[in-house]
């Protein structure tokens, strides 16, 4: 049966940070983003949006996202029926770029469509099992006490640990770090902050037996990515510039990506995250899941995306509570023994939201009607 969506509501919602988050464009003190839920026949589906309020990480930003939705998306599926998350191509698919903003819509209706079959969200995307492998990611700070948060994490079971560098806080940092932990699985993450002119200093990164190196050059530059994987033994994993499955397949094609990291938010939705899974399968190269500091609900959209069979690497789907003193979402979403458990309480994501607490940190939220 198709569903009628009667009604959607739109809220901004402000979380703080325990912990200031620094990568190479800047530091991180709250997490402010949109929260969309859709409503059809007495059920709900929810989603958040992962664009930053300021173009810092890609070209989107949060005001042209919220007057996307409130303008043009939400309208136009408002009192609309549709039979499954493909019907939605139509009203999406005449809109170049703002990959978030439909993805925030598109997502929002998956749980729902789940829901509606009474199934979870990872069995309609393909997936299966009760947990995923989880790793971590830590922000810029002094060498010292990162490499003691290494340890930390590590006894704590994560099974990945991705440094975050930039110029000048770089090599020290991963020799350290190498040296305490000459086992642990690590990764670095430079978030576009090189050029091909650093190519000699990140071929030095190939001593420290790191899993891959992530984003290290321009965020839209997929050529010049290619052009360095020829020259360093490291594997690059993409991230910025796997905008949609095309990227990919450029990326896949021109060797530029060995790894790539599929965020469902930059994708555009499940449809092109499904499409970049089984293309990047078809090549044998791996994927996984990164985060943007998602609350619970964007958290579980990641987990049940990550239960998919080409997510052979940890993901950046750590516990909500390295994050936040108390997230929105009723569950507790925390790893155990470097595994997180997928939310399987109920149908589609397995959460349900606190709405006593959400009323504390949100706006008041704007409701749609046909």
């Amino acid at each position: 049966m198709p569903l009628r969506i009667d009604s959607a509501e739109l809220r901004l919602v402000r979380l703080p940070l325990i912990t200031p988050f620094t990568i190479s464009t800047g530091t991180m003190y709250e997490k402010l983003f949109p929260l969309l839920v859709l409503r059809a026949d007495g059920i709900e589906g929810f989603a958040e949006g992962v664009m930053d309020p300021l173009p810092d990480y890609l070209d989107e930003s949060l005001p042209g996202t919220l007057a996307l939705l409130r303008d043009v998306l939400i309208p136009a599926v408002v009192g609309k029926s549709f039979a499954n998350p493909q019907a939605l191509a139509p009203v999406l698919a005449p809109w170049r770029g703002h990959q978030m903003a439909r993805a925030t819509l598109e997502m929002a209706f998956w749980d729902l469509w789940a829901k509606s079959l009474n199934l979870p969200l990872q069995t309609v995307l393909g997936g299966a099992g009760d947990a995923v492998d989880v790793g971590v990611s830590l922000g810029i700070g002094p060498i010292d006490s990162t490499v003691e948060r290494v340890g930390s994490h590590l006894e704590q079971g994560y099974k990945r640990i991705k440094l975050k560098i930039m110029p000048g806080h770089d090599l020290t940092l991963v020799r350290a770090v190498r040296a305490a932990f000459p086992d642990a699985h690590l990764t670095v993450d430079a978030n576009s902050c090189y050029t091909l002119a650093d190519t000699a200093l990140l071929g030095r990164l190939d001593a420290f037996d790191l899993d891959y190196i992530e984003q290290p050059l321009a965020w839209n530059d997929i050529h010049d990515h290619a052009t360095l994987q020829q020259r360093i033994a490291t594997p690059i994993c993409l991230d910025e510039s796997i905008k949609g499955v095309q990227e990919a397949r450029k990326a896949l094609q021109s060797d530029a990506a060995r790894v790539i990291n599929i965020k469902v938010g930059r994708s555009g939705g499940y449809l092109d995250s499904l499409r970049i899974h089984d293309l990047c399968a078809a090549f044998n190269v791996p994927v996984w899941c990164g985060g943007m500091l998602e609350s619970g609900v964007g958290r579980a959209h990641n987990i049940h995306l990550s239960t998919l069979p080409n997510f052979t690497k940890p993901g950046d789907v750590s516990s909500a509570s390295r994050y936040f003193h108390r997230d929105i979402v009723e569950q507790k979403l925390e790893t155990v023994a470097g595994r997180m458990p997928v939310p399987l309480e109920g149908p589609g994501l397995g959460v349900t939201l606190d709405q006593a607490f959400l009323a504390t940190v949100s706006d008041a939220p704007e409701v749609f009607r046909p």
